[in-house]
């Protein structure tokens, strides 16, 4: 599994008229943690459009738990569970900072060539980068549960 938390601070034109962030101002959320996972690992979107590949969202699912406000901060924790084939799922749990969830989303993107508008499989650059991370976690996690390896 990998991880990673983006903090940001909700604007004041993203709260609605009850002092909340708008409901849909949380995909952009997940969208901009989502890209800085990516980019702390490595992969680069603008590359891989350079490429010939783009990452189309085919689906977005939310549930909203408690309201964030403006300038509150808050965190996004971005979690990928598996290596992806074609499909790439991000899972995404928002909280606040007394450790509130606020909402849980999951987006499943698709590796897609530019011209064809084909799904494909995994370029083979990205497809290492996620295999060594996979790897460092899960050989982090055996040294932490058997520490004399």
């Amino acid at each position: 599994m990998i991880t990673d938390v983006f903090e940001l601070r909700p604007r004041y034109g993203e709260v609605d008229q009850m002092g909340y962030v708008y409901h849909a101002n949380y995909v952009t959320y997940c969208h901009q943690a989502r890209n800085e996972l990516l980019r702390k690992l490595g992969v680069d979107e603008i590359e891989l459009e350079n490429n010939q590949i783009i990452l189309p969202v085919i689906s977005f699912e939310i549930n909203y738990m408690k309201p964030a406000h403006f300038d509150e901060l808050i965190s996004i924790k971005t979690i990928i569970k598996e290596l992806p084939k074609v499909r790439f799922a991000f899972e995404f749990e928002v909280s606040n900072a007394q450790n509130i969830m606020l909402c849980k989303a999951k987006s499943t993107v698709v590796f897609v060539n530019n011209q064809s508008r084909l799904p494909k499989a995994i370029p083979d650059d990205v497809k290492k980068i996620l295999e060594a991370k996979f790897k460092t976690q899960i050989d982090t996690e055996i040294h932490l549960v058997n520490p004399r390896t």
